[in-house]
């Protein structure tokens, strides 16, 4: 792509109402994103003439960045705060359209939270290998399904989740990424989309579980508690040959059946451990806002894992009878160190 300054003709494009022929498939209009974010435009035609090139700008810019055909694909950074997003199209004979989105960029975690020598996975909700399975610690009954869908998505490659569960029933979906043992500071960061309606989801669970080099697994247990409405973490109130694995309430609110619904949302949590497996949870981040939360508690088990990282997702049902719920994962990321 190169940067041109149409002042003319951007001047045409903005005169265009925001319903000509460019269809945008992210970000949705209205979206929480965070920078860079994801471009994802079309545009056949244009006022009846074959389009010739494309292009996109922020807000009052004169700065266009156009690219030739008739479709955009971009990764697009801007400061934090409410913007519109203006996407453009130009046919072969002149004409201009432009359709313009409303979001808003959430700012990020601090940059210096991750040093530069640290190692990070990916998009960990593209691999093959998740598994979904009952949680046989809670009551009810669950079955599970996943697949990787292209909408809603915000990379292109999100992993949608259904869990059909009777009597309070959750499902848990789970995924090995790597096998370190050493590293003993975490970042977990994620986008989460909930569809309308939400009312089916009581709590939304996001844990991250490691083996130290001793042989006991620590869990980093994380959750949206929709019950008691706080972030809740994990303690081990045993010992790690006789554990009592018990969920502790934060004095950081949070419920999912209160976050808007038909969009992304941005969580991220910051937790270490020490060598015998007290884990300090230290913040969580709900769409750019930090609740800081400074918890140290015993979280090792003995459970006779072989080396892994893994990290679980899991859909709690809200209702004594049966009831559906949905989320949808993207740009899942855990940084480590």
């Amino acid at each position: 792509m190169k940067k041109f300054y149409y002042a003319a003709l951007i001047l045409a494009a903005f005169a265009v109402p925001a319903f000509a022929n460019v269809t945008v498939s992210s970000p949705a209009n209205g979206a929480q994103v965070g920078s860079p974010f994801a471009l994802s435009a079309n545009a056949a035609n244009c006022s009846s003439q074959n389009t010739s090139a494309m292009g996109y700008s922020l807000d009052n810019s004169a700065d266009t960045t156009v690219v030739t055909g008739t479709s955009v694909q971009a990764q697009v950074v801007s400061g934090s705060g409410a913007h519109t997003l203006h996407v453009k199209a130009w046919g072969d004979a002149g004409s201009a359209c432009v359709t313009d989105v409303a979001i808003t960029v959430e700012p990020t975690a601090p940059a210096s939270l991750i040093p530069p020598d640290g190692s990070s996975v990916g998009s960990i909700q593209i691999l093959s290998d998740w598994v979904a399975q009952h949680d046989t610690s809670t009551s009810g009954s669950s079955s599970g399904s996943m697949s990787l869908v292209n909408s809603p998505s915000r990379s292109g490659n999100a992993r949608k989740f259904v869990s059909n569960y009777r009597d309070y029933g959750d499902q848990r979906f789970n995924v090995s990424f790597g096998d370190d043992t050493t590293s003993t500071n975490f970042f977990y960061d994620a986008w989460v989309y909930l569809p309308y309606p939400s009312t089916s989801i009581a709590n939304l669970e996001m844990d991250m579980n490691q083996v130290m080099p001793n042989g006991q697994t620590v869990i980093f247990g994380f959750q949206c508690d929709g019950w008691s409405g706080t972030w809740d973490y994990t303690a081990n109130k045993g010992t790690p040959a006789k554990p009592v694995d018990t969920w502790l309430h934060s004095k950081a609110g949070c419920n999912p059946r209160q976050w808007s619904t038909n969009t992304w949302h941005h969580i991220q949590v910051s937790y270490s451990r020490d060598d015998s497996g007290n884990v300090t949870y230290q913040s969580v981040w709900l769409d750019g806002a930090e609740s800081s939360l400074n918890v140290t508690v015993p979280s090792a088990f003995a459970l006779g894992w072989a080396p892994t990282l893994l990290t679980n997702f899991q859909l709690d049902g809200s209702a004594a009878t049966s009831g559906t719920a949905t989320a949808y994962l993207d740009d899942l990321t855990i940084y480590r160190w």
